[in-house]
């Protein structure tokens, strides 16, 4: 019998077996601690995985070491120095236990810890309930329940001003997570009844709205979105793409959606997932996914997340909006062209807006962001450095305004791309607009010089999206305090203020050298708005509720919509009382923002129409914008048909004896950026008012009545070098304002076909005549 001793009796001589041991547990409670920490510090998926992987390496080395160099308490010592049978000194059997147990125990409770985290702190629930918030105020609720037989069933409901989804809905999804049902049914925002299916079966899927029915042969998964969905089936649709080859999986009716991870954010007990969906808009969109794959969405204007987590959105919302930005900021700069010396911008036929003047053969030289001369051609020399563009005889005017939206993403882009460069904001948030504006000014995010208006409503269920609501008149005066403090340049009263502080608000306002227009308030008429201190009237429909006061007095609801739908008509310029209040705006030099395109809208009778005026544009958005680019139209009761068919061409008269009055117009939207505003002066040219007046309306107008016409407005040495090139002569023909091939914002030189591309949206074939 050998005398050598056997392989696994010089292992434990050696401790090698303990050395194993403790760098098992060790090792463990590594793993364990970087599953908690790595993804608060926003570590790549990754490092986690390549961790265990060293570790793993780390074991066969430790236990080479160790049974190389000898383990002892003193340090390492060499195995030559020790006689084979002596055994080495190390820890009491009770010491090593303990530590073995110690670590164990540690790296188990971590273990249970990150097993209760991922779940929630419970077995994934079949029942959940998410609470909706606009602008921080709970406004609804939606509920998601798995039944018994797979089927998924949503409910879904918030009040926006007496407007609303309210959606019921049930589906049931295939293995890989792609729905093969879905019936809807409810109503839309603005409260029109709607009822959809979808169904796949044998290959084929065949679906049904309001707007569409199709059908198709599908080899493959393919993933239906629903019409008016609930917010839930976002997550449904984030959860098969993750599932789904190459994250990508072919929509229905059209196009096609693709994923990717954008970062982590932990929240409480969980870590949530940010997810980039692109293919659903003009640029990626983002959804939250929790270990569960519980889906969360937030927005500075309307969020859903789980009941109880509301404190998690502001967290949520600044790692979103670093992505948004990273995403604008490379489009911003790819975009923007700054000449190297002077832009000189020759052959162009410049308009005037201050006397309607159009001059052939003119020249305009831009030195950095300003115009520094204008001058015909034959007395204009360029510099050796300067960089020319030759108009070849196109119509060169001043950037175009948007007085009325409400600035999101993409909105900027969208403007410059066509030719608006100056706009107000007509209420936003108090916190991520003012970023934006800042990019905007900055060019890393593509939009137009922005003037603010700072909006305060009252309280109660038809309370405006806000967080400036007010009972009394100290509430009022701090809110107007805060705006001007922040740089806004007007207050924008809603339709909940008490009548009464309105001439508080307006005091205090103009005594802060702010403006003040607005909503008429409910319970009180136009008239008695303007003799309340309001410089200017937001919607030509609160224009028609002036002649049903006192009879119609609640108008937060739809009534400031339905009633003027069924009234309008009976409202002719002719009458005594209409040509009086007109009279009576002209001489309290009222401004009036009518953003009469969205009561084109309203009134057309079928909300699965395309939103009328985009006709031409819709076609070349991407699929899935096309499909939600609607009217919105009311449901036209069969007992009004009449009067609502009436209606809008009523508030066409009615606009045109306003501005025959001398009455001040600047045009707003506040709908779809930039395409909606052409479509605005393209309606009042079918008014009757001429053209060149109307690009006056959206030029110079508006720069007097904010008070920025020492920069804007016009073509001139000294002003900012806001200009669009036009191919063809909106004076005559005011569709032409459709065919904008130059932007010039500050003299950085914009391509609007190039903007379009870099949103997803096709070229035009030709131009709009």
């Amino acid at each position: 019998m050998s005398d050598k001793p056997s392989l696994f009796s010089e292992l434990k001589r050696r401790h090698v077996d303990k050395v194993a041991l403790v760098y098992a547990v060790v090792s463990w409670l590594l793993i364990e601690l970087a599953w908690i920490l790595l993804p608060t510090l926003d570590a790549p998926e990754w490092m986690l995985p390549a961790f265990v992987v060293l570790i793993t390496l780390g074991f066969v080395i430790t236990v080479f070491i160790s049974w190389s160099f000898e383990m002892t308490p003193e340090g390492m010592k060499r195995t030559a120095d020790v006689t084979p049978g002596e055994a080495l000194p190390y820890w009491s059997k009770r010491k090593f236990a303990r530590f073995v147990i110690g670590v164990a125990v540690i790296a188990f409770v971590l273990l249970a810890y990150q097993v209760l985290r991922s779940t929630g702190g419970h077995v994934v629930a079949k029942h959940r309930t998410d609470k909706i918030i606009i602008q921080g105020n709970s406004a609804g609720t939606q509920t998601v329940e798995l039944q018994p037989d797979g089927t998924v069933r949503a409910e879904y409901s918030y009040n926006d001003r007496g407007r609303g989804d309210h959606i019921t809905a049930s589906w049931k999804l295939d293995s890989a997570g792609v729905p093969t049902e879905y019936d809807g049914h409810g109503n839309d925002y603005m409260k029109a009844p709607i009822e959809e299916h979808f169904e796949i079966k044998n290959g084929r899927a065949t679906w049904k709205n309001r707007s569409e029915q199709g059908e198709k042969v599908v080899s493959g998964e393919a993933f239906y979105l629903p019409m008016n969905a609930p917010p839930e089936f976002f997550g449904v649709l984030a959860r098969a793409l993750l599932k789904a080859p190459n994250h990508k999986l072919p929509l229905l009716p059209a196009g096609e959606a693709t994923i990717e991870q954008a970062g982590k954010v932990t929240s409480g007990n969980r870590v949530l997932t940010e997810y980039r969906i692109t293919g659903l808009g003009f640029s990626p969109q983002p959804i939250w996914l929790d270990h569960d794959g519980a889906s969360v969405s937030v927005s500075p204007w309307f969020s859903v997340v789980p009941d109880g987590s509301e404190s998690s959105i502001p967290r949520l919302l600044d790692a979103q909006q670093r992505t948004d930005t990273a995403w604008s900021e490379r489009i911003a700069r790819a975009l923007a062209h700054t000449p190297r010396g002077d832009l000189v911008i020759r052959n162009a036929r410049l308009f005037d807006p201050r006397d309607l003047s159009v001059t052939p053969a003119t020249s305009v030289v831009v030195s950095g962001e300003r115009i520094v001369r204008v001058g015909p051609d034959a007395d204009v020399k360029p510099s050796a450095n300067a960089e020319i563009i030759d108009a070849k005889g196109r119509f060169l005017m001043p950037g175009l305004w948007d007085n009325h939206q409400h600035f999101s993403n993409n909105d900027g882009a969208l403007d410059l791309a066509n030719g608006v460069i100056s706009a107000r904001d007509m209420a936003n948030d108090t916190d991520t607009f003012l970023q934006r504006v800042a990019r905007f000014d900055n060019g890393s995010e593509l939009g137009p010089r922005v003037l603010k208006a700072g909006i305060i409503d009252g309280t109660g269920e038809f309370a405006g999206p806000t967080k400036m609501r007010v009972d009394t008149a100290e509430q009022a005066i701090q809110d107007v305090d805060w705006y001007a403090d922040h740089g806004y340049a007007q207050i924008k009263i809603y339709s909940s203020i008490k009548p009464e502080l309105v001439p508080i608000i307006a005091d205090h306002a103009h005594a802060r050298g702010l403006r003040v227009s607005g909503h008429v308030p409910a319970f009180m008429s136009a008239r008695q708005f303007v003799e309340g201190g309001a410089d200017e009237i937001q919607h030509l429909n609160f224009i028609v509720l002036n002649f049903l006061f006192p009879e119609v007095k609640e108008t937060r609801n739809r009534d400031r919509f339905t009633k003027v739908a069924e009234r309008a008509r009976e409202f002719t310029p002719d009458k005594p009382d209409v040509r009086d209040f007109i009279s009576f705006l002209g001489q309290h030099h009222t401004v009036l923002d009518p953003t009469i395109s969205i009561f084109e809208g309203l009134f057309c009778g079928n909300p699965a129409a395309i939103t009328p005026g985009l006709e031409e544009i819709v076609p070349r958005f991407p699929p899935q914008v096309r499909r939600a680019m609607l009217s919105g139209a009311l449901e036209v009761p069969p007992d009004k048909q009449s009067a609502y068919h009436e209606a809008f061409p009523a508030m066409l008269r009615l606009l045109k004896a306003i501005h025959d009055a001398g009455v001040t117009i600047i045009p707003g939207t506040d709908a779809l950026a930039g395409y909606t505003l052409h479509h605005e002066l393209e309606l009042y040219a079918e008014a009757g008012i001429a053209p060149a007046e109307i690009l006056r309306m959206a030029t110079w107008t508006p720069a007097l009545v904010m008070g920025v016409n020492n920069d804007r407005g016009v073509i001139a040495p000294g002003k900012l070098a806001d200009m669009i090139l036009v191919d063809g002569d909106p004076t005559k023909n005011i569709r032409d304002i459709n065919n904008i091939t130059t932007v010039i914002k500050g003299g950085k030189v914009y391509d609007p076909m190039a903007i379009e591309k870099a949103l997803g949206i096709a070229p035009r074939e030709t131009p709009t005549r």
